[in-house]
């Protein structure tokens, strides 16, 4: 007879492609991934995954079984919200997706805060907000800077984040006052990662100083701020955190950095949960506090 908990282990394997990830996502061992996975299998008689040296790939039979296993997902997963959604106490557990640098520097006062008036409440942040999903439940409200299509979404514009070009003092005395008009040959330039949210301040860092050679390359907003900081070159950087820098000095630009609004989202099921209402407006105040439109 079929398992269909085992459905949870072999949508892991097909999504991350090994059973090392697929493993830690769910927490066991990679000896309990295989026999999971070979339990399903064995139930229905037939390969659902190839073992190739890029990773595992789904055979035809294993396409048809994504299919359906997904269904399941999506069905068990929207029971889950539709109960919780009705959850009338003001305790439990609320996972907030947010940047590393709103969590650390307008999430975490709020959040202390919160938890006096309201001790039931117990709060995770995890980072990467753009790639967690509100509809898989890895995350109960997000905080992200690019909007998003789902319409069983709810998202609200509750904050305006600018952003420059900065240099720290020290970096400006030893390589001199950037020439933007000759596009910075004698300096470098450090940028987030093309899978992180800030693709457009990217992009506008690089066509303000395209001759500028390659520096520090990082996921991490913080680690770019303190590299900046640090000496290591140019970089584009929040101005609520770079402004304040005693350290940074910024660039005069001949045009201004993108900005990027700040949206809070949760999922439509969630809108009456106490503890997620109660948690989203408390982040939503300090976010707009802290970045006002």
């Amino acid at each position: 007879m079929l398992d269909w908990d085992d459905l949870r282990f072999f949508l892991a394997v097909a999504r991350h492609r090994n059973l090392t990830a697929a493993a830690k996502e769910l927490r066991v061992s990679q000896s309990t991934m295989g026999r999971r996975l070979a339990s399903l299998e064995g139930a229905l008689a037939v390969r659902l995954l190839h073992r190739t040296p890029e990773g595992y790939r789904l055979t035809l039979a294993g396409e048809g079984v994504l299919e359906q296993a997904e269904r399941v997902e999506a069905e068990a997963l929207a029971v889950v919200r539709r109960v919780g959604g009705q959850d009338d106490r003001l305790e439990g557990t609320v996972r907030i997706a947010c940047t590393e640098t709103l969590a650390a520097h307008v999430l975490a006062p709020c959040i202390v805060d919160l938890q006096h008036s309201h001790p039931g409440i117990r709060i995770e942040v995890v980072p990467h907000p753009s790639q967690v999903s509100l509809a898989m439940r890895e995350a109960d409200i997000a905080v992200r800077l690019t909007l998003t299509d789902r319409n069983d979404l709810i998202v609200r514009r509750v904050g305006h984040m600018a952003f420059g070009l900065y240099a720290s003092s020290s970096y400006v005395q030893r390589q001199g006052i950037p020439d933007l008009p000759s596009g910075c040959p004698d300096h470098h330039l450090m940028t987030l990662r093309d899978d992180v949210e800030g693709e457009d301040q990217a992009r506008w860092a690089e066509s303000m100083a395209p001759r500028a050679r390659p520096g520090l390359t990082t996921s991490s907003h913080e680690v770019l701020m303190a590299a900046a900081r640090n000496g290591g070159g140019l970089a584009c950087l929040a101005r609520f955190r770079a402004d304040a820098d005693p350290a940074l000095t910024p660039v005069a630009t001949p045009c201004q950095a993108p900005a990027s609004d700040v949206y809070l989202l949760f999922h439509k099921d969630n809108r009456d949960t106490p503890r997620i209402r109660a948690t989203s407006t408390v982040v939503g105040a300090a976010i707009q506090a802290a970045l006002p439109f």
